[in-house]
């Protein structure tokens, strides 16, 4: 059973791994040329980007049906990979429970055989059990610690592990990946800041926990669709989701506001000389760190109280569509008095306050 444990979780994983999440062909547009209207374009990857896919910064690919970029598979989970990804993610807990309990009842078994109780004493002898004839493997004082610390292990991981696969699962059965889930939460927050009155509708919720559970896992292992193309629940356009991420990206300008560098930073994820407060408070997250220099400028899109997020302000457009995104140290800039939208408040300082 154990080597069943082992060959299933590995199958998976590789699987995971080495298929990868599928990419957006370069150089995709949609098959009617009015619908690029309601898509973003990636300048990377020179393509538009199809419904639910997005630019991944690490694979420097835009991917199909993007959820996160996962670093122990050193690879994106996404179209084609979500099933062996979220089986692995059942599998691996499944296989340390199995172990947990052959770890428990050996350790309970071996102490069990070598305790002697006195009147007053109770000591364990872990040189020799009390048994005849004596145990094939034997179990001494290191087995006995190798045994405890794998215990750990097995339990740190089901745990661990387990979250990640309920995480995943509440996301497959409502057909929606982390990434939507997110924009579906912008969503909210834009319709109730500007208060239009319109209701966003997740598209691609085919009303069934069952159903949206068949558009990931199918006995063939190969997921419904082509990756480019989805169904859609009634009422909603093929297009809903790409809309309502044109619309909050028009927000997030309208609401950026323009700052300008008074200090040097290198870039580095905690620095040491911008302050005390600075260091320990860096933003947990993979988002990358910009370098700045005197004089730049950038426009900031969120911020927390010590640090913000924002885009880098370039002077030539000759730089192929690069575009320099990141994290910086708040102490560094100041906001330019010149700006339009100085009235406005960073996205993020009114729910961080």
């Amino acid at each position: 059973m154990l080597l069943n444990w082992t060959v299933m979780i590995l199958y998976n994983y590789f699987s995971a791994m080495f298929v990868g999440p599928g990419y957006v062909p370069l150089g995709w547009t949609p098959e009617k040329s009015q619908d690029c209207m309601y898509l973003q374009y990636c300048k990377v990857c020179q393509s538009y980007k199809a419904p639910r896919s997005h630019h991944c910064r690490k694979c420097n690919r835009c991917v199909m049906k993007m959820d996160h970029h996962c670093p122990w598979i050193n690879n994106c989970c996404g179209y084609q990979n979500h099933a062996s990804f979220t089986l692995f993610l059942l599998l691996a807990p499944l296989g340390c429970i199995h172990a947990s309990f052959i770890f428990v009842m050996t350790m309970y078994t071996q102490l069990y055989n070598r305790i002697s109780f006195g009147w007053s004493s109770v000591k364990i002898d872990m040189s020799a059990a009390k048994r005849d004839p004596r145990p094939i493997i034997p179990f001494g004082l290191s087995a006995f610690a190798a045994s405890l610390f794998a215990l750990g292990l097995a339990l740190g991981t089901t745990i661990a592990v387990g979250m990640l696969f309920i995480i995943q699962m509440k996301v497959i059965l409502s057909n929606k990946t982390s990434i939507e889930s997110w924009i579906e939460e912008k969503a909210k927050d834009r319709i109730q800041y500007y208060q239009t009155g319109e209701t966003f509708i997740f598209p691609y919720d085919m009303g069934s926990k069952w159903k949206n559970f068949r558009q990931v896992f199918t006995w063939s292992g190969i997921p419904e669709g082509d990756g480019l193309d989805w169904p859609v629940r009634d009422g909603c356009h093929q297009y809903s989701l790409t809309i309502e991420q044109l619309k909050q990206k028009a927000d997030k300008r309208i609401r950026s506001v323009r700052y300008r560098a008074i200090e040097d930073y290198s870039g580095v994820c905690c620095p040491v000389t911008k302050g005390v407060k600075t260091f320990f408070t860096t933003p947990c997250t993979e988002e990358p760190r910009i370098a700045l220099s005197k004089g730049d400028l950038i426009l900031a899109t969120r911020g927390l109280k010590h640090w913000m997020y924002g885009e880098k302000i370039l002077d030539s457009a000759a730089d192929g569509g690069i575009r320099e995104r990141g994290w910086f140290p708040r102490k560094c800039v100041e906001k330019c008095p010149y700006d339009s939208e100085t009235d406005q408040p960073v996205d993020g300082e009114k729910k961080n306050r």
